[in-house]
């Protein structure tokens, strides 16, 4: 039986996504970003709290829909998007927690790459090591708008994980000696997926804790003040 919209994770009708779609993690974000960003923003998918709404931002139709935690969700959400809804883009503005020194709380990372601990790739039976990168116009779009409102980021490599509570903490801390800069849960499987439906993706990222010093931030924070990654995407 073919696969077709709406499904048992999105509500919405073909149509009512524009071709880009902002995904962060948290639905909250997702509703702040609609009601602060978006003008005659309206609610188009509810289901499971993964609230999705579809507005304009300076004349341009935009969407944005949260994603949830971890590969499955963001794998789940991202191919019935781009698969189902006729979806061009996705740009994730997720939170990550810092390896790197020079990284601080809010500061902005552009996912170039990710690496990956997911069996996600596994179904494509590849006989080898898959690359998950960003969709390199997009990524260039978003460096080059964040030059524009004058933001500094950090452009490199993340680690995605399934395990947000490691039994071995200084496990994650090994990546930091290959230069990856951060960790989260979903960009790799984000990418995978953009990469098997010929779409695009790009990461935006805003440090929420930091793994080294034991830095975080508060979940209001988390929720309303990470607004540096949203302007990028929502310009891009």
């Amino acid at each position: 039986m073919p696969l077709t919209a709406p499904t048992h994770h999105i509500g919405a009708s073909p149509g009512e996504f524009a071709e880009t779609v902002l995904m962060p993690g948290d639905p909250l974000r997702a509703k702040f970003i609609a009601e602060n960003y978006l003008e005659n923003a309206q609610l188009i998918n509810s289901i499971r709290c993964m609230y999705a709404y579809t507005g304009f931002y300076q004349g341009k139709k935009v969407s944005v829909m949260a994603h949830g935690i971890g590969a499955p969700t963001m794998a789940v959400h991202a191919y019935e998007l781009f698969h189902l809804y006729d979806v061009k883009n996705i740009i994730r503005i997720g939170t990550t927690g810092a390896l790197a020194p020079d990284l601080k709380l809010k500061d902005v990372v552009i996912a170039m790459g990710a690496c990956y601990d997911t069996s996600y790739i596994n179904q494509f039976h590849l006989g080898g090591t898959f690359s998950a990168i960003a969709s390199y116009p997009l990524m260039y779009k978003a460096i080059e708008k964040a030059k524009e409102l004058g933001i500094g980021i950090t452009v490199g490599n993340v680690l995605s994980t399934d395990i947000f509570y490691h039994q071995d903490q200084g496990e994650q801390l090994k990546w930091l000696d290959m230069g990856v800069m951060s960790v989260e849960m979903e960009t790799a499987v984000l990418y995978i997926v953009a990469a098997q439906e010929k779409k695009s993706a790009v990461s935006l990222l805003t440090v929420s804790d930091h793994l080294v010093t034991g830095e975080k931030s508060t979940a209001a924070e988390r929720q309303n003040s990470f607004t540096k990654m949203m302007e990028i995407a929502l310009n891009i």
